[in-house]
């Protein structure tokens, strides 16, 4: 069997689940009401207080959800639904599946909408195209260094500096002192690398990813001194290259443990550390800047929630995206998630440790690769980590990995 007669196979079989669970599409309540599908990434225990309360405030309307964990499971998961013909009447847009959902025409415009009155132009335009939204993005993310002030003052540091070079001087610092400087799971897109390169994007106008597209420039060009930089970490053994094999939660564990001095990290680290580590003293940074460059976040605007345009559901719908944009909807979203979210009738109870990133954030000084792409963002990221991975192991140069993306897509 060919591997696109695999796909529309196991595209079938998914179809025949929910014809049979009930799940595809909408449906009559079971009282004459409205039973809208939803399919989300956050897990059943975020989204059950926020459904909750959305039921509670439209009795009319019950949201029968489903989920599956991001971001390559769940990109897989709703495309299979799409291709289908039983995508849900609600699901999450985000940047690893934008380019594929709206030119397939599987996304409604929400463009004038009364609920996206209170969204930064940031957050509509990430999942836009031509004057057109198709996802209602309520909170945005930073990634940046997460460190435990203790261990830092162990060496005579209060905070990570702002530039790379005295950066790596202060994990040498540590490394000498029998400290564990600082560790990341490279599993994806690194954080430090994506902040690297929105600084440098930002510093030369925002033209990078313009250039790379449309063939004027490269990815070896653009990316490779940052490469060069974010590899020194390894190339001066100041991680070791073991990190390849680190999950997250590995990663999160060691910090808990008080064993690694600074992780990367992003908001939703928080809550978690709050509750297994409570003595622990942290706080969160940007990453420092390389090259006379600013300190910089990685980050995008979190997944917006999109309308599936075949839904026999499309106002029911509607009224679920104004009640998550509502003051009453975003507290209860806000609370669950532990989101820094962005709406300008709403300003987020968060913790002190995230101080020190949140006015970026909410003013959508972030950038990532993935988001910034203008096609086959899909093929390049898994291309990208995966040669970033064999970088990180001394099997290739940082240059090599550029020419690898440029070759991706070149091909895609």
């Amino acid at each position: 069997m060919s591997r696109h007669s695999k796909y529309l196979a196991a595209a079938l079989a998914v179809a025949t689940a929910w014809a049979v669970s009930g799940c595809g599409g909408g449906s009559g309540g079971s009282d004459g009401g409205v039973t809208l599908s939803l399919l989300s990434w956050d897990g059943e225990e975020t989204m059950t207080p926020v459904l909750e309360a959305f039921e509670a405030a439209h009795p009319d309307i019950d949201v029968e959800a489903s989920y599956s964990p991001p971001v390559a499971e769940y990109i897989q998961s709703l495309q299979t639904r799409v291709l289908s013909g039983t995508a849900p009447d609600v699901f999450l847009i985000a940047a690893e599946n934008k380019t594929n959902l709206i030119e397939g025409g599987h996304v409604l415009d929400l463009a004038g909408e009364d609920f996206l009155a209170n969204v930064p132009e940031f957050n509509q335009q990430t999942y836009g195209a031509d004057g057109a939204v198709y996802g209602l993005s309520l909170s945005s993310w930073g990634g940046g260094i997460l460190y435990n002030e203790d261990l830092l003052g162990q060496v005579g540091a209060d905070a990570p500096p702002e530039t790379w070079e005295e950066f790596l001087d202060l994990c040498a610092e540590l490394q000498d002192a029998g400290i564990t400087p600082y560790l990341e799971a490279v599993d994806g897109m690194p954080t430090v690398l994506a902040a690297f390169l929105g600084a440098y994007d930002a510093s030369i106008g925002h033209t990078m990813d313009d250039e790379i597209f449309d063939g004027t420039s490269t990815f070896e060009e653009h990316w490779t001194p940052l490469l060069e930089q974010y590899y020194r970490l390894y190339d001066e053994g100041l991680v070791t290259r073991d990190t390849v094999g680190l999950t997250g939660d590995q990663v999160e564990s060691e910090f808990a443990n008080g064993r690694v001095a600074m992780m990367i990290a992003g908001p939703w680290n928080v809550p978690g550390l709050r509750e297994s580590a409570p003595d622990l003293n942290f706080r969160m940074a940007p990453i420092p800047g390389v090259a006379g460059g600013e300190p910089y976040l990685a980050g995008a605007a979190s997944p917006g929630y999109a309308i599936n345009p075949d839904s026999e559901n499309i106002e029911a719908a509607r009224t679920f995206l104004a009640y998550l944009a509502s003051p009453e909807g975003i507290e209860v979203l806000q609370e669950a998630e532990g989101s820094i979210t962005v709406t300008s009738d709403f300003e987020p109870p968060l913790d002190e440790a995230l101080d020190p990133i949140v006015e970026d954030v909410r003013a959508g000084n972030l950038y990532l690769p993935q988001i910034a792409w203008q096609r086959a963002e899909d093929v390049l990221n898994v291309e990208a980590v995966a040669q970033i991975q064999r970088m990180v192991q001394g099997e290739i140069s940082p240059r090599e990995v550029a020419r690898a993306l440029d070759q991706k897509l070149a091909s895609s």
